[in-house]
């Protein structure tokens, strides 16, 4: 039940989808002066190390962020989250990543005049001590649990600043994990219908994976936005992921142009096999588009 470790994972074409749209929202909310509090319901260790064995052993990061290290095409987008990548390796070559944590505190404000709060969880007593280890100077602007992200988001929405972005990436290693992605962002809009909630997503060839992007869309969300990218063709059998997707809640309203921009190049550049894909799929109060 917590075996999974994302160092194996880091910088691949998942994180490459996950961290560009978490980026772009992260802008969006920074338009405003005014805080918020960003919750990350599984935050993992918070930054890896790509040379190390967890990463090595994979090297899923070779097909992922390292297919876009050397890139001089890249779109304006995926040009600046390289760039955020790039900052975290002092300029030098390719060794380390951040996750989601490392890049909500480089992206969220810390200044006299607004200061946005980062609440971050993780269960895995291994994550957790690196992920506190990172944060142990960061002040009383990040929280840190060492609990179940669901049983946090009940008690943490709404949030004190009643603005607020939620992330939700558990490992989905066991199947109730889909369940309760789904129950959370049903009872997260009953909480704090305004909040905006990013959910990652597998795609894998099984009736839960499947299913999920569609218990989404029946949440009760007026305005979501579903965004996906498969670097081979979906496989038959099997449990291979041959993709990931993004699902947004309360949506910016430039991300979809955005995505549009860099999914297509996304698709082209990290493909693996035939087969790869992309595709953004929109709801808004009744009026749908794909």
């Amino acid at each position: 039940m917590l075996s999974y470790r994302h160092a194996f994972h880091a910088g691949n074409h998942a994180d490459v989808l996950k961290h560009l749209v978490l980026m772009l929202c992260i802008e969006h909310m920074n338009s405003k002066d005014k805080p918020y509090t960003l919750i990350d319901s599984h935050a993992g260790a918070g930054f890896y190390a790509l040379d190390a064995e967890h990463a090595k052993r994979t090297g899923e990061f070779v097909e992922g962020i390292g297919r876009l290290w050397q890139r001089t095409d890249l779109p304006p987008p995926l040009a600046e989250y390289v760039a955020l990548v790039r900052g975290i390796n002092g300029g030098s070559g390719l060794r380390r990543y951040p996750g989601s944590p490392r890049i909500a505190s480089l992206l969220t404000r810390d200044n006299a005049q607004v200061r946005d709060s980062l609440r971050l969880c993780e269960l895995h007593s291994t994550d957790f001590a690196l992920l506190r280890r990172q944060f142990k100077d960061a002040g009383r602007r990040v929280m840190l649990e060492q609990a179940d992200g669901f049983e946090v988001l009940k008690a943490a929405l709404p949030p004190p600043s009643r603005r607020g972005l939620v992330l939700i990436d558990p490992s989905y290693e066991i199947k109730s994990d889909y369940m309760k992605v789904a129950a959370a962002i049903k009872d997260g809009l009953k909480r704090f219908a305004t909040g905006m909630y990013l959910v990652w997503h597998p795609m894998l060839p099984t009736i839960e994976a499947n299913n999920l992007p569609d218990k989404l869309k029946k949440s009760g969300a007026s305005h979501w936005l579903h965004a996906t990218l498969s670097v081979r063709a979906a496989a038959t059998k099997g449990r291979g992921m041959h993709g990931s997707g993004m699902f947004v809640v309360n949506p910016p309203w430039t991300l979809a142009a955005a995505l549009e921009e860099c999914l297509p190049y996304l698709a082209r550049v990290l493909a693996l096999e035939a087969g790869a894909d992309w595709r953004i799929d929109q709801f808004e109060q009744g009026a749908r588009k794909d």
